[in-house]
């Protein structure tokens, strides 16, 4: 049995893990903190506040497990400077709130092409949060790395939307994949035994039942 943690959960991968985590036996209960109030469920424990830092600053309840969803663009976010907040930032500080409160395992949603040395801002930057996310220790640090996202965004990316036909198609680790099955292979991965640094790329992730 499990206490969780998850950030993100409003997002298009972070909503549908919660749900899957609040119908788990396995989880006791969900420790999701957010910038808007989710619907009530049971086992939800959902505090609600402006900024995501002073929110993990304030748990104190102990949890097993901490997932992180958060993730944004350049765009979406106004600025380089923001775009690197949340997805750099805030990535690292789930992760430490997440230590400190006593959890074993962490999982992240990441993005294909993560490279610290990329000279893409996007890129470099899940680069640069997978690695200090590795510099943490963790006994057990699992990051999946999807390609185009499929899914209904409650905020509606145009891009994407145009980019989704040709992601459809392509090969191996490029091709698009549902939120869904991101979801479910973190859930998966979550209750299954290992230890060490795990990197799932998005190839691995659409028959998530079978990992």
């Amino acid at each position: 049995m499990a206490r969780v943690l998850i950030t993100g959960a409003s997002g298009l991968v972070g909503g549908e893990l919660i749900r899957l985590l609040l119908a788990d036996i396995q989880v006791t209960s969900v420790v999701a903190p957010t910038r808007k109030a989710l619907p009530a469920q049971a086992k939800l424990d959902n505090p609600v506040g402006g900024e995501l830092h002073e929110l993990l600053a304030q748990l104190a309840q102990p949890v097993d497990v901490v997932f992180c969803c958060l993730g944004t663009t350049r765009k979406q976010a106004g600025s380089a400077e923001a775009f690197r907040h949340v997805d750099y930032q805030l990535v690292v500080e789930t992760a430490q709130a997440g230590q400190r409160l006593g959890a074993q395992h962490c999982l992240v949603v990441s993005a294909i092409g993560a490279n610290a040395k990329s000279p893409f801002l996007y890129n470099r930057t899940k680069g640069e949060m997978e690695q200090t996310l590795r510099d943490q220790h963790w006994l057990r640090l699992t990051l999946v790395r999807p390609s185009m996202l499929f899914g209904s965004r409650a905020e509606p990316r145009l891009l994407e939307r145009l980019s989704q036909p040709l992601f459809s198609l392509l090969p191996g680790k490029w091709k698009g994949v549902a939120a869904k099955d991101v979801a479910q292979t973190l859930l998966t991965q979550a209750f299954s035994p290992g230890n060490g640094v795990k990197i799932l790329e998005s190839n691995q992730l659409h028959c998530s039942h079978r990992l």
